[in-house]
């Protein structure tokens, strides 16, 4: 297969960035009010104070006072990435008993400057599982606000302590949760002219990290599919890129669409029976969708140029774009069928990788001047604001709840990508850890 190197040159661009020219080469309550609107406000103070256990058991994860302190650290550590939150240091941390968990001494923890008091218990259960609790006071009322429990296996004691922290994120912010939730990226290592690129997934935290393809072949722009089971991507095996749907449960890939067309640039839509992907014939690169199942792709643009990087809106009416019809690439809306494709982004510069929110009141997007910048703008292209301003910031993934983006940053004479993420007032960035280089994130939905 022989492509136009404008066409080669302008996907590079548009979908994979830079480094992927490699293929070319080759509601609160009354007292405690948490502001998650509008500017960016001081973070709450709270105590998160380690988790107590009735008797300390062995468990396949360790001891259960040794799980309860652990169990507290993530708690606090996810409260504090959101940048909404700041948990008091250690240092005046008192130790809770099993007996104090349900009953606080408001009395000290008046004294610390916490304004709500996160504690909770780890006890083993005879059937090897464990259970969880979690309550969340408001030290100035000195009353509970809330309290849930959560009953999990040893293995999968991290998830109880993002559903405690998505517990407590929700009531005091009013916002949907997002802890408990995965992103799958490419984990890149090895010079460009050479790089490794693999599949990986991993908590949205970076734990619990393990890759899911051997970099034998390149992997590019995976997406989580609603079942939370299925990602789909692009993949250069047998030298021919085409889109494979991955099944995280068995660990087999199949190839979904198949021909001796380039293919890239898989989306799954909301309902989970059609795959949108871009498919270049011709010199003309066009979207199209196929049932995920595998079937007859249906086209869906039909115009001069290149048309790529398609994203849903959270019903599946409608599909954000970019394309370069115009002259230059920018992003567009259709319907879901193809009909009423029109442009939204009419500022200065380049717009690319559009990401729907799954809130439905914003897309996301790289804006392309004299560097890479992630943005945000309403869905009739109003009420544009660039949210970074870093050297390249790219690729944009939004959280379950909508209000934080993931989005893979390249500092500036390094070469190697990173994983970071900005919440909407662009004040509170966090670097996601990752063994090794990450591009091309895509934050899962939350988990059941």
């Amino acid at each position: 297969m022989t492509m136009p190197t404008r066409l080669w040159t302008r996907i590079a661009r548009l979908i994979l960035a830079p480094l992927a020219l490699l293929l070319f080469h080759q509601a609160a309550f009354a007292q405690v009010e948490v502001n998650v609107v509008g500017g960016a406000s001081a973070p709450t103070p709270i105590a998160v104070p380690a988790m107590p256990t009735d008797t300390p058991v062995n468990t396949a994860a360790g001891p259960t006072d040794q799980l309860g302190r652990q169990l507290a650290q993530v708690i606090s550590d996810d409260l504090k990435n959101s940048g909404l939150f700041r948990p008091l240091s250690p240092d005046v941390l008192r130790p809770v008993s099993f007996q104090q968990v349900s009953a606080p001494t408001f009395d000290y923890w008046s004294t610390t400057g916490a304004q709500a008091l996160v504690q909770g218990f780890v006890k083993a259960n005879s059937d090897g599982t464990l259970t969880v609790g979690c309550y969340l006071y408001d030290v100035f009322a000195q009353n509970e606000l809330q309290r849930q429990g959560f009953v999990v296996s040893p293995g999968e004691w991290r998830r109880a302590a993002h559903k405690c922290a998505d517990m407590v994120y929700t009531r005091m912010t009013g916002d949907g949760p997002y802890f408990d939730s995965r992103i799958v990226y490419v984990s890149e290592t090895g010079p460009k002219t050479h790089r490794i690129k693999r599949l990986a997934i991993m908590d949205q935290d970076g734990a619990n990290h393990r890759f899911l393809t051997n970099g034998q072949s390149i992997v590019l722009t995976p997406r989580f599919a609603p079942n939370q089971q299925t990602i789909v991507y692009m993949s250069y095996a047998n030298k021919q890129p085409s889109i494979h749907v991955y099944n995280l449960g068995s660990g087999h890939s199949r190839e979904l669409v198949s021909g001796r067309h380039l293919t890239f640039g898989p989306v799954v839509s909301p309902d989970g029976r059609w795959v949108l992907f871009s498919m270049a014939i011709g010199g003309n690169t066009d979207l199209y969708r196929i049932p995920i199942g595998g079937g007859t792709p249906q086209r869906l643009t039909n115009s001069p140029g290149i048309d790529t990087g398609g994203s849903y809106s959270p019903d599946g009416s409608r599909i954000a774009f970019e394309s370069d019809r115009s002259g230059t690439q920018q992003v567009y809306i259709m319907n879901a069928d193809g009909s009423n494709q029109h442009r939204i982004s009419f500022g200065s510069g380049r717009y690319g990788t559009p990401a729907w929110s799954p809130r439905g009141d914003l897309i996301a997007y790289t804006h392309i001047g004299a560097n890479f910048r992630i943005g945000v703008m309403k869905p009739d292209g109003s009420g544009q604001r660039l949210l970074t301003d870093s050297w390249q910031d790219e690729g944009p993934s939004w959280a379950p709840n909508g209000r934080v983006i993931v989005f893979q940053r390249t500092p500036r004479g390094s070469g190697l990508p990173q994983i970071w993420t900005v919440d909407l007032t662009g004040q509170y960035e966090h670097h996601i850890p990752t063994p090794l280089g990450g591009s091309d994130p895509d934050w899962g939905p939350l988990r059941k």
